[in-house]
């Protein structure tokens, strides 16, 4: 039995715009465009980070884990299509349901630490001390759950992202004991990538907290929600603001999936006119994978060359 109750509150990282330049980094793992996982190995259960009970859902990784030593591992549920490319999205396809025959996807876990082994607590230990473990405990193991590979080379940490398939970024972890929380001392930089939408609405009753609805063309032509950005800021406000037309009186309302954010509360915004298109920067996963921006897009500035017609559609 581990040392502890699960499922356990989860290391976090802290974003930033670069890789270079951390002191403190001694590895470099690649970020997987997945699902946050813990597993209880041995006994088959598994908790998503915030601590929903995974083991029904992913019972193919769950059986798998059976084979392993009694351990707790951290790491990621990632979906590998039959040609090899990872799809995030297959990931919701499981929810509630579990495994079925004929899925067009495995599921794998990318494990990349060990939190306890039997009866002892290795959090407290560093990191080069729980990843020799972790590469011990799953030698021979199932194929479906494998260790995350390593380096210290900022060079060969890059050349992952593109070059493996649902690699969105890298993670740069410390030495240290492993800690809950943001204070992990793991630093998470993610590619982004430059984009267009179209403004369906403002959202937010303050200038600091304004956001913009963004849609792209739906079949046939119609407008279809995709995202909510984050607070627009000063310069972008100014440029945009005057710009848009109201398009009614009343208020509409999305739900909070929309923003990326699963069980959140409904998005309230007043619609707009949908003729003015911005420039957004957004991670690799976004509408044509979801049918939503995965994360929050940031608007970079208006597209006054582009107008919605030309915009590609959303599936």
């Amino acid at each position: 039995m581990p040392p502890f109750d699960l499922p356990v509150p989860l290391a976090l990282c802290r974003s930033v715009d670069h890789v270079l330049g951390h002191p403190h980094t001694a590895a470099i793992e690649p970020k997987f465009d997945g699902w946050r996982c813990q597993v209880l190995a041995g006994a088959g259960r598994l908790w998503s980070r915030h601590g929903t009970d995974l083991s029904a859902s992913f019972a193919d990784i769950a059986q798998a884990s059976r084979a392993l030593p009694d351990c707790v591992l951290d790491g990621e549920l990632v979906a590998v299509l039959d040609s090899g490319e990872l799809a995030f999205g297959k990931l919701q396809s499981r929810s509630g349901r579990g495994p079925r025959s004929h899925e067009g996807f495995t599921v794998h876990l990318a494990a990349f630490d060990v939190l306890a082994v039997g009866d002892t607590d290795w959090r407290p230990k560093p990191y080069a001390e729980r990843r020799g473990r972790l590469l011990d405990l799953l030698e021979g193991g199932p194929p479906a759950i494998r260790p995350v590979p390593v380096t210290d080379s900022v060079a060969t940490a890059l050349g992952w992202v593109g070059a493996l398939g649902g690699v969105e970024g890298v993670v740069m972890k410390p030495n240290r004991p492993y800690v809950a929380g943001r204070g992990s001392g793991w630093l998470k930089w993610r590619q982004m990538h430059t984009s267009e939408a179209a403004v369906l609405g403002v959202s937010g009753r303050t200038p600091a907290t304004q956001c913009l609805i963004l849609g792209l063309p739906h079949r046939g032509g119609q407008m279809r929600a995709v995202g909510v950005s984050l607070p627009l800021g000063q310069a972008v406000r100014r440029e945009l603001l005057p710009l848009l037309r109201p398009a009614g009186d009343t208020e509409a309302e999305l739900p909070g999936t929309v923003g990326g954010l699963p069980g959140a509360d409904p998005v309230h915004y007043r619609p707009v006119i949908p003729d003015v298109v911005v420039e957004i920067e957004a991670d690799q996963t976004g509408p044509r994978e979801l049918g939503r921006f995965r994360h929050r897009p940031r608007v970079l500035r208006v597209r006054g060359d582009l107008t919605a017609d030309n915009l590609p559609s959303a599936p």
